[in-house]
């Protein structure tokens, strides 16, 4: 049973594990869909028949984070994409059928199609935000796919990832999924394993590694990242649902997600009532903060101090400061790392809110002038992970989603591009490669074989062979011309 004892893994007890998942894949051969449906079937009773003990465990690991947030966002928020899958993979596994080129050929009886292959053995290195969550969801396609896997999950939720642990060692066999825990070091030697695919998420500076030692193996990569995410109000926008719903997604695991708004762009003569409206949903969910279990901790100590840092250094050189907590309410003294959504207005771009990805309750908010500002402001950025547009200008919204490059889009409200299953999620560039999620996830995780099937008969063939005479010239004559 892998638990404890693999926080001392080394890489060749690595290897052998993966030896082992391997010569299992090449021993059993392609899982049927009932197999496949199994292993689902499998992984969404972990979940319900363990979910008070991934809300304590996730409570453990970040202080305070309430049974709710937990059973929305990683719990049920896993069970749709493997219900998904179930529901459809036996649709998904058949051969698509092509069009044999040039079309004669298929005229003579040539076919061609392309088969869904399982890639073998999936590595996946899932991030603490929602440890549960990142890493059943992508379990769905590769499960989906027919294949097997590797999981590391990380160190910073150590709770969860003993029990994940413990969960996938009582309902698999290490040939089908077995979990890795540990640090870094364990993360490094990992991430160098000869995988059939790797799915890593987490920051862009991590995958740089992840991405230079999984080329050591040429080992294809999806990499689901983050950045920058912003928001951009439109003059149509209507205020007061803009702000309730852009503060909802930036309060959410206060704002410890990938998808996070990180910033919002406002018409000038919007930003007062847009800070009203942020005041007044914030006082509306969260009517306290020190003691409020709905209201989500910072994991860890350094990211604490982190995002204080941001707030700190922006008060310090001038910025407008507005935070959004009860009156008389001190989260100086506290129990638990608990940060209040906090404002930043017109930051300059030099401060660190407005370089780094936040990854917290903070939102800098700034004003433009004209919506071609906003677009030129996004596209300065590198492509982020995803971007939102408020308003109901058909317009404006077609020239901000033409005119700027992310992952995903979501309008009219923030994050809820990646619940749509029949959507692919990902990146772009620093914000990632490749996506999953639904038929995406499924064919991002398997090998997408091309069979051609050649005509019986041979004498339409013999043109092509020497000696080269009239019928071949006829034909090239045909095809070299405009």
């Amino acid at each position: 049973m892998l638990g404890e004892e693999t926080n001392a893994m080394d890489a060749a007890a690595m290897n052998a594990l993966l030896a082992k998942q391997k010569a299992a894949h090449l021993r059993d051969g392609e899982p049927s869909a009932q197999i496949r449906i199994g292993r689902i079937d499998r992984a969404i009773a972990l979940l319900i028949d363990n979910r008070a003990a991934i809300e304590d465990a996730i409570n453990q690991d970040f202080g305070s984070r309430s049974r709710e947030a937990t059973a929305f966002t990683d719990i049920a928020a896993s069970i749709g994409p493997l219900k998904h899958a179930k529901e459809n993979l036996a649709k998904w596994m058949r051969p698509e059928k092509r069009k044999p080129t040039p079309a004669i050929l298929g005229l003579f009886g040539a076919k061609a199609e392309i088969r869904f292959q399982p890639k073998g053995v999936v590595g996946i290195i899932s991030p603490w935000n929602f440890p549960v969550n990142l890493t059943f969801g992508p379990l769905a396609g590769v499960l989906a796919a027919g294949n097997r896997a590797m999981i590391k999950p990380s160190e910073f939720t150590p709770a969860t990832s003993e029990l994940m642990a413990k969960m996938f060692a009582g309902a698999f066999s290490e040939e089908e999924i077995a979990v890795v825990t540990g640090g870094p070091e364990v993360g490094q030697a990992f991430s160098s394993l000869a995988f059939d695919h790797l799915i890593f998420t987490g920051a862009t500076s991590i995958a740089r590694h992840v991405m230079r030692a999984a080329a050591e193996n040429l080992v294809p990569l999806t990499l689901e990242l983050g950045g920058k995410s912003p928001v951009i109000l439109g003059k149509s926008a209507d205020l007061e649902v803009a702000s309730a719903r852009i503060m909802n997604g930036k309060t959410l695991n206060a704002g410890q997600i990938c998808l996070a708004p990180d910033y919002v762009l406002t018409p000038r003569e919007s930003l007062e009532p847009f800070i009203a409206g942020a005041q007044a949903s914030v006082s509306k969910m969260f009517p306290t903060l020190k003691d409020n279990p709905d209201y989500t901790a910072i994991v860890a100590q350094r990211h604490y101090d982190r995002i204080k840092g941001y707030i700190d250094e922006a008060r310090a050189k001038g910025a407008r400061v507005i935070e959004l907590k009860p009156d008389g309410e001190d989260l100086s003294q506290q129990e638990h790392r608990k940060i209040a959504p906090t404002l930043i207005i017109d930051p300059s771009d030099d401060l660190k809110v407005m370089q780094e990805e936040i990854f917290g309750p903070v939102l800098p908010v700034k004003t433009y002038g004209g919506i071609d500002e906003a677009i030129a402001y996004v596209n300065k950025g590198e492509r982020p992970l995803g971007l939102y547009y408020f308003g109901s200008d058909e317009a404006e919204r077609e020239k901000v989603l033409s005119g700027t490059t992310s992952g995903g889009v979501t309008v009219n409200d923030v994050i809820f591009h990646v619940a749509q299953e029949n959507l692919p999620f990902g990146g772009v560039g620093p914000s990632g490669m490749g996506s999953y999620h639904g038929v995406d996830g499924f064919r991002e995780f398997s090998h997408a074989k091309s069979i051609y099937r050649q005509i019986k008969a041979d004498k339409p063939l013999q043109q092509m062979r020497p000696p080269y005479g009239p019928a071949i010239r006829k034909y090239l004559d045909g095809q070299l011309k405009r």
